[in-house]
């Protein structure tokens, strides 16, 4: 599978929002929704911390974001750029919202949508988005092997 110029560009943008999360002590994952046109309707990086809500993951933030933008909560044709393989949750709120593709970056192999397709697909959906992944996966992934290889250290240094 090949990924074109403008899906490199909105994984850097997505990265840059992971760098937000990284920032704030969150994990640093980071997600776009980006128009058909190429508009980037909304961002998000996880916040569930800071937030106090474990549903602010990434891309659920992202679409929030993306559907005050659109003033629509569905947001047909767009496509999701997110640094980290979407959980079903995630994955869920894409279908809800009627996301045509998804593009992500690091694979999660212990709770990464891949790893559950057989599920998705018993689920018999009204909606199927289109999945591509590994784009920037080395740099998606070395960030979060340094936001928690980090916390590690801390933990240590704390004992």
């Amino acid at each position: 599978m090949g990924f074109s110029e403008q899906d490199f560009y909105f994984m850097r943008i997505a990265l840059e929002q992971a760098m937000e999360g990284f920032d704030r002590d969150e994990v640093p994952i980071g997600a776009l929704v980006v128009s058909k046109d190429g508009v980037i309707l909304g961002k998000g990086f996880n916040s569930p911390i800071s937030s106090n809500d474990p549903t602010a993951h990434a891309e659920v933030n992202a679409i929030r974001d993306a559907a005050k933008f659109e003033k629509n909560y569905r947001l047909t044709g767009a496509t999701m750029y997110v640094t980290l393989e979407p959980c079903l949750m995630c994955y869920g709120a894409m279908v809800h919202a009627r996301i045509e593709r998804l593009v992500f970056g690091a694979y999660d192999k212990r709770s990464g949508l891949t790893s559950h397709l057989e599920l998705i697909e018993r689920l018999n959906l009204n909606h199927s988005i289109k999945i591509e992944g590994g784009l920037l996966e080395n740099e998606c992934g070395e960030l979060l092997s340094r936001f928690f290889e980090l916390k590690r250290q801390m933990k240590k240094q704390s004992k």
